[in-house]
């Protein structure tokens, strides 16, 4: 660096000290500047690691991740598609990589956006909990998922009860069979998961929770009722059953088809109202949760069929993300879902029945 006439410089990298001087004929003026670099350095480290993603940034990410498309991402979060655009694509600019690939129409996560997407669901709930605090408003919705037996059959009641207690709580619940709602937890869709299989996700954590029993069932006037009923008259039978990916089918083909042998199936129906009015109407046997058809065997639109099959048991659990930030709403009511597994522990187990009984 070349000196300006008539200023003279001295820098000594050893104590950060550069000595300014000017030089005239008759005398010499000696300026001392001490530069503390530690400081220095302390605030340009501040300043390097200043936040700059926003939560809109991230409120748009999640919303496409979960959607699939900027334009329903936006209808999500109330703004133009243009605008999700713009702000989907400042994000990927400010962390310098990509987050999704682009297939036709379609936004799908790659595996950045996979890493980015349980810290952004995380920090917009805690973001969101951060608002309550300060607001009258109500509280953060609990948002939960439900294979259809529990969403339809146990949960209400659960549901029921937990808003008594807590009124300013509001809830979103999506029923679906076991696959979907595995995917939703998953995808940060919902914060809780309720499930009948044994299906599960590398995400996810499976807490066991309930039992319950399957039993087949027929109409009244159907031949095989009120009778014990063979193996070889379960296989020629014509049945009506839950689709594929449902809870309830995954454990009636473990229940039935390894002892029974390929069923004969001309119903496959995703709702447990068609299958009881179809075997209600002496179309077909059914196979169903002993609590989805308690009613009806009450009231003796449906009987159960006396087989030698053993009783079948199957687990009910809980499905929570690894990375999923849980509030304490949430919380409290895993909690309040948890009492209901030790009344059913306390409760006297059914009596095994006889082979060919009631």
């Amino acid at each position: 660096m070349t000196n300006p006439p008539g200023l003279g410089n001295a820098f000594h990298p050893d104590n950060d000290r550069a000595i300014i001087g000017t030089d005239t004929q008759k005398e010499k003026r000696t300026i001392l500047l001490i530069v503390p670099r530690k400081i220095d350095q302390q605030a340009g480290s501040h300043l390097a690691h200043r936040v700059r993603l926003n939560l809109r940034q991230l409120e748009v990410f999640v919303a496409t991740a979960q959607s699939g498309s900027t334009r329903a991402a936006a209808d999500r979060v109330a703004r133009s598609q243009s605008a999700a655009s713009a702000t989907l694509g400042d994000l990927e600019t400010t962390l310098g990589v990509l987050l999704f690939d682009r297939v036709g129409r379609r936004l799908l996560l790659n595996e950045n956006g996979r890493a980015l997407l349980p810290a952004a669901a995380s920090l917009l709930d805690q973001a969101g909990e951060l608002e309550q605090l300060f607001s009258g408003a109500h509280s953060v919705p609990l948002r939960l998922a439900a294979s259809l037996t529990v969403g339809e059959y146990l949960l209400p009641g659960l549901l029921a009860r937990w808003k008594l207690a807590h009124p300013a709580h509001a809830v979103q619940l999506m029923i679906g069979n076991t696959r979907e709602v595995i995917a939703a937890v998953a995808g940060f869709q919902a914060d809780v998961g309720f499930v009948e299989g044994t299906q599960t996700h590398p995400h996810l954590i499976v807490r066991p929770w309930l039992t319950d029993e399957l039993v087949v069932i027929a109409a009244p006037r159907h031949a095989l009722a009120g009778r014990s009923v063979s193996l070889r008259q379960l296989r020629e039978a014509t049945w009506a059953l839950r689709e594929l990916g449902s809870g309830t089918r995954e454990a009636g083909d473990l229940w039935l088809v390894e002892r029974v042998g390929p069923l004969k199936v001309d119903f496959e129906l995703s709702s447990p109202e068609a299958i009881k009015r179809l075997v209600a109407a002496g179309t077909a046997l059914g196979c169903m949760p002993r609590e989805v058809v308690a009613h009806e065997l009450a009231q003796g639109a449906l009987v159960e069929l006396t087989t030698a099959l053993p009783r079948a048991t199957r687990r009910l659990s809980m499905v929570l993300h690894r990375d999923k930030h849980l509030g304490r709403d949430t919380e409290g009511f895993i909690r309040h879902c948890a009492q209901l597994r030790s009344m059913a522990r306390q409760e006297p187990a059914a009596p095994p029945r006889p082979a060919g009984g009631p």
